[in-house]
């Protein structure tokens, strides 16, 4: 007889909140709320995803497995659809050579890692050339996925005071978001912010580390609802 799907996650309760609290409990330390909740949700869906994904396999196919595992999975925050895919094959090809560094997060997020050397001149918040060529592409993908939201986040270095780093990674995260509006990509779907030199990635002390410090990273999101897959 098939086994009810919904029946073995209810008898396995436990195994959802011991995987969500494993996944999430390793990183709190350094999370802000945001980042927990979403994790948190990341991980039940994941959870319950591979449970169904198991309840289904044996009886229905490996494929209608994956789907019903991937719908419930989906419910934690974030989809990862075919659009998605697609839009990071099209950015990893655009910015081959140029240092930007493109990937999917955890959380099913596309980002893209914009370092100083491509992105902007020290203390300037005005996009370089070859800046300005990557945000052109990235436009037409954005374009062709609306559904999706963008957050644009600025960094800098530990050079200079915070009232003058503060200000300039705002002005860096926005010089980035009015260069895809003015592309076409509607301003509603945007949300900024500057980071001053608070979250380093290298060295403030070696030239090398500072230039690493001084980036822009940009997050491309599709909400898991029924209208975004």
């Amino acid at each position: 007889m098939t086994q009810n799907p919904f029946s073995l996650l209810r008898g396995r309760g436990f195994t959802l909140a011991a995987l969500a609290g494993a996944l999430t409990l390793s990183g709190c330390a350094t999370m802000t709320p945001t980042q927990q909740h979403a994790a948190t949700g990341a991980a039940i869906g994941a959870a319950a995803g591979a449970l169904l994904g198991a309840a289904t396999n044996g009886s229905r196919g490996v494929g209608t497995g994956a789907v019903l595992g991937g719908a419930v999975g989906a419910l934690g925050g974030y989809v990862w659809s075919r659009q998605m895919q697609e839009q990071k094959e099209a950015m990893e090809r655009a910015t081959v050579g140029t240092g930007v560094a493109v990937s999917q997060t955890p959380d099913n997020r596309l980002k893209l890692y914009i370092p100083s050397d491509v992105s902007f001149d020290v203390g300037r918040a005005q996009i370089r050339p070859n800046f300005a060529r990557v945000l052109d592409q990235f436009a037409s993908t954005l374009n062709a996925n609306p559904v999706t939201s963008v957050y644009i986040v600025g960094h800098t270095d530990s050079t200079g005071t915070d009232a003058i780093n503060n200000p300039l990674s705002v002005d860096r995260a926005n010089s980035a978001r009015n260069h895809l509006v003015a592309r076409g990509v509607a301003a509603h779907r945007f949300q900024t912010e500057g980071r001053g030199s608070r979250e380093p990635v290298a060295d403030n002390g070696t030239a090398e580390g500072r230039a690493q410090n001084r980036r822009v990273e940009i997050f491309v999101a599709q909400a898991a609802s029924p209208a975004a897959r």
